[in-house]
């Protein structure tokens, strides 16, 4: 943002317009106007930041007003503010995300600047969030890192703020949630992007090989070690070390990748020559690491060592919004690499989709579009190409909901079928956006972005 941002003050009482400019006009270039109708030619000429609008105005009130500046190309964020008598009407217009916020008049001035800077402030964090998405997106292909969904916009935050730091991360996650891709964005998005990312699967390797390939081991050092052999570390030494399965080493390594850890050195097997590199260390599980410390099977001192930032993965069932948007793209890329001219879903596939509970996740997703797109015979992948537990009629354990709740029968673009179950989750929930963005898996602000963008600001 450049400059002071923007802000729209509207009150038909001249003392209240005047008293809060000069509140804020030390923060905020302040623009003023004393009903919808002025307000609305200067929503025309000028883009505001923040609008800041009474509720009872002449002729047309604030609601009014937010309507027209939430249609905008760059929608500003639009505060309402109420008297006694109005309370009720307001917060309902907030529980439907058609404003940002409200604040009661008579409330101080230092609480008024201080809500108007948290939500430009939650504003910026959502715009960010948004960015890195597109900056994953041009680095590694849509295919690694898709979704809208709140789990999902949590995990591109907590990417976002930790990959320019040092920070040892810990990634946890269902099997095929993308927690390698996840690692991958980390380190691309790091000061160590221009140097190795090096992978080691250890669930792969026995215990007395794992050793060798994460240290390396000298000529002679056991039965069949015939040239000196330069380890894991050593190859990613100024980048990045990404151990996959890391619940599956042994006690022995363990206490290796400890000190590794807290020294940044060790010895080769074989060796008694100390080594020290500059590794940044990224390690994932599917198993639960806490459960294995309980146990006694993983040490604690390593656990807490590693987790200095922890990253959930959200499995698939949890973010079924997704679907379409991942449909899509595997439909394309797959489609593309088969030479077919497949292009779109039916009705009913995308149904089926949407209802499955994907129980291996993103993985799983992709083998089905694959599969689909090997026996599709036409433009439109059907019912009849997906695979047998996708398409049957229970969607297997702990399907998700109804398809038939969110979808019309025909033909439909990924676009029409999101649309679609945008419609439906609203009308079944009255119209509470709120509602209706957890159900479909979208945080209120995309919502409201999508009701634009599909002309659907009836609801």
């Amino acid at each position: 943002m450049d400059g002071k941002p923007t802000l729209l003050i509207v009150d038909d009482e001249k003392p209240t317009r005047e008293g809060l400019r000069a509140a804020l006009e030390d923060r905020f270039e302040v623009y003023l106007a004393e009903d919808v109708a002025t307000a609305t030619d200067l929503l025309e000429r000028e883009r505001f930041d923040v609008v800041l609008t009474d509720y009872r105005l002449p002729r047309e009130d604030g609601l009014k007003l937010v309507d027209r500046a939430k249609r905008l190309t760059r929608p500003p964020i639009c505060i309402l503010m109420t008297a006694y008598g109005s309370e009720e009407l307001v917060s309902r217009a907030f529980s439907e995300n058609r404003i940002d916020d409200y604040i009661r008049k008579g409330i101080s001035l230092e609480e008024i600047e201080m809500r108007i800077a948290r939500a430009l402030k939650r504003q910026q964090l959502e715009v960010e969030n948004e960015s890195l998405h597109i900056q994953l997106d041009e680095r590694f292909g849509l295919e690694h890192l898709i979704g809208q969904s709140p789990p999902m916009i949590e995990v591109f935050d907590i990417v976002r703020q930790v990959a320019p730091t040092p920070a040892t991360v810990l990634i946890q996650g269902e099997s095929g949630t993308g927690k390698e891709l996840v690692a991958k964005a980390i380190h691309r998005l790091s000061t160590r992007s221009r140097m190795p990312l090096v992978a080691v699967h250890c669930a792969a390797l026995a215990p007395s090989l794992l050793e060798s390939e994460l240290f390396g081991h000298e000529k002679g050092a056991f039965t069949g070690a015939h040239e000196r052999r330069i380890g894991r570390f050593e190859q990613a030494n100024g980048g990045t070390l990404f151990l996959d399965e890391i619940g599956d080493i042994d006690a022995g390594t363990q206490v290796k990748l400890l000190r590794v850890l807290g020294e940044r050195t060790f010895e080769r097997v074989g060796s008694n020559k100390t080594i020290s590199v500059d590794v940044r260390l990224i390690a994932a599980t599917n198993r639960d690491l806490a459960r294995l410390v309980r146990d006694g099977a993983f040490r604690e001192d390593l656990y807490f060592r590693m987790r200095v930032v922890e990253l959930w993965l959200p499995p698939l069932r949890e973010r079924l919004g997704d679907v379409p948007l991942l449909a899509l793209h595997f439909l394309r890329e797959i489609a593309k690499d088969y030479g077919k001219p497949v292009t779109d879903f039916t009705a009913d596939a995308m149904e089926a989709l949407v209802r499955y509970s994907w129980p291996a996740n993103v993985r799983e997703l992709r083998n089905a579009i694959e599969g689909a797109v090997a026996l599709c015979r036409s433009e439109r992948i059907g019912l009849r190409d997906l695979p047998v537990n996708v398409r049957g009629q229970g969607g297997g354990i702990g399907a998700g909901p109804s398809a038939k709740a969110v979808l019309d029968h025909k033909d439909l673009t990924v676009k029409e079928a999101e649309k679609q179950l945008i419609m439906r989750a609203l009308e079944e929930h009255h119209g509470n956006r709120t509602l209706a963005a957890k159900k479909i898996g979208m945080s209120r602000r995309t919502l409201h972005r999508k009701l634009h963008d599909y002309h659907l600001g009836g609801f």
